[in-house]
């Protein structure tokens, strides 16, 4: 099994230059807020990288993936997936199964709790921002948004 990121769409749309919001929307981080789910090879790391202006990725830890799934997962537009719905989904989350996994692949999260980070969302993560990639720290991220 290899690991799994979670990515954060943090900034709009205005100014973007085209491959870049090609690249967004094939990642379907189509709205800031917007987190999905992908595994770690390649050619995610490649689109990633090149969306990283626009973007927050780090890998997600069992329990905050159990917790995106059962809070904010979607079976369909308007009906969140219940306990059993969710523990199944995570199963075929974590066995690389994401697009068979019965719920929306697109989590809708709410803006982080105070806020993000103190250098904002044009600077990188390195240089105190909301940008770019984060390793483990995504969880608490994800934590303030939920």
């Amino acid at each position: 099994m290899s690991k799994l990121y979670a990515v954060i769409r943090v900034r709009g749309t205005v100014g973007i230059r085209k491959e870049i919001r090609y690249t967004l929307e094939s990642l379907m981080l189509t709205k800031p807020n917007h987190c999905i789910i992908v595994p770690e090879n390649e050619c995610m790391v490649g689109m990633l990288n090149k969306a990283k202006d626009y973007i927050t990725w780090g890998e997600i830890s069992d329990d905050m993936l159990t917790i995106l799934v059962s809070k904010r997962g979607r079976i369909s537009s308007k009906v969140f997936a219940d306990t059993k719905e969710a523990t199944a989904a995570v199963k075929n989350i974590k066995a690389g199964k994401i697009r068979d996994s019965g719920i929306r692949p697109v989590f809708r999260l709410s803006p982080p709790v105070k806020g993000h980070e103190r250098g904002g969302i044009k600077r990188t993560f390195v240089q105190k921002g909301a940008l770019g990639y984060r390793g483990e720290k995504i969880n608490d991220l994800l934590t303030k948004m939920i």
